[in-house]
């Protein structure tokens, strides 16, 4: 089947409220516009790449809990295949609590279920992911199941894309084994000890993960849009001037797009273009994947842009 996508990663509930600051400790401040959404970087990366045409399924853990039962539903709304989505009794499905100041956003994560995810229950999929063009891993689950599904990865020749967020120390082996490794400038210097708070001081840490063996390192840079390495060289994509809302999930969307445009055969420069402009128009809608865009949505905003020139 083309475009096949496999998604190994985190279903959390998000409960995203807006405030004028943040609140420093002790301090309780008024917020508004609180809602709760289906998130976790797994699933929004999931529900991304199936918004935007491919085929998709997921493979996690959620809580026997009425957050799990809302994650499993949302997902398959969304035509993401859920069989490899265990639930898992006795554990709370994984929560987000999300601060959005000025269109950004700060994150508290509690796991829940997302770190039961275990090397046993990758391998039961093990078929799902022979039959993926690319297979795609956060780090909101626990690094064995993360190693285990490159390793599968890697044995049927699938390309991975690494999104290595929350930011973690990673082995130089593991590393090595990564197609295409998708951090923003925060998980960058926290990955390199490098700043990437300019598009020169991202290029010189692209070189860097580069060293380690990445095949494709792509620093995204918000506003400033991507810089990524292919072939020896670094290469910079400006992203789409678009009015930012909501800045949750956009990295996601980043990261789910480029997946779709290597499943589609495109190439890096092509799939980093696609993964600007997708992740251009989450930013301007609140919330995690209700803001995922369609594939018509992309297409007017490339007509735009072309219009421009």
């Amino acid at each position: 089947m083309a475009n096949r996508i496999t998604v190994v990663g985190s279903l959390n509930i998000d409960m995203v409220v807006t405030t004028p600051r943040l609140p420093v400790l002790g301090e309780t401040i008024l917020g508004s516009g609180f809602m709760t959404t289906p998130g976790g970087k797994g699933a929004n990366q999931a529900v991304a790449a199936a918004r935007l045409g491919g085929n998709v399924s997921m493979i996690g853990c959620t809580g026997d809990d009425i957050f799990g039962n809302s994650l499993l539903s949302n997902l398959a709304v969304n035509h993401v295949d859920i069989e490899h989505v265990k639930v898992i009794p006795s554990v709370s499905s994984g929560v987000a609590m999300i601060m959005v100041k000025d269109g950004d956003n700060s994150i508290i994560v509690d796991p829940g279920a997302n770190f039961m995810l275990t090397p046993e229950m990758i391998d039961s999929a093990e078929e799902e992911i022979k039959r993926s063009d690319v297979v795609v891993i956060q780090l909101e689950i626990p690094l064995p199941a993360v190693e285990r599904a490159v390793d599968l990865a890697k044995k049927h020749g699938a390309i991975v894309l690494l999104n290595p967020a929350p930011a973690r120390e990673l082995p130089d082996v593991l590393l090595s084994r990564i197609d295409i490794f998708t951090p923003n400038e925060s998980e960058c210097e926290t990955l390199t000890g490098m700043k990437a708070d300019s598009i020169g001081a991202a290029k010189d840490a692209a070189v860097f993960l580069a060293s380690k063996g990445i095949t494709h390192p792509i620093i995204t840079l918000g506003g400033s849009g991507a810089v990524y390495g292919n072939a020896g060289k670094i290469f910079h994509r400006p992203a789409p001037e678009v009015e930012v809302v909501d800045t949750t999930a956009a990295g996601d969307c980043f990261s789910a797009a480029v997946a779709l445009a290597l499943s589609r055969g495109k190439n890096i420069a092509e799939a980093v273009e696609f993964g600007n402009i997708a992740g251009a128009l989450t930013v301007t809608r609140k919330g995690a994947q209700a803001s995922l865009p369609t594939p018509s949505q992309i297409a007017a905003l490339e007509e735009k842009m072309k219009n421009k020139l």
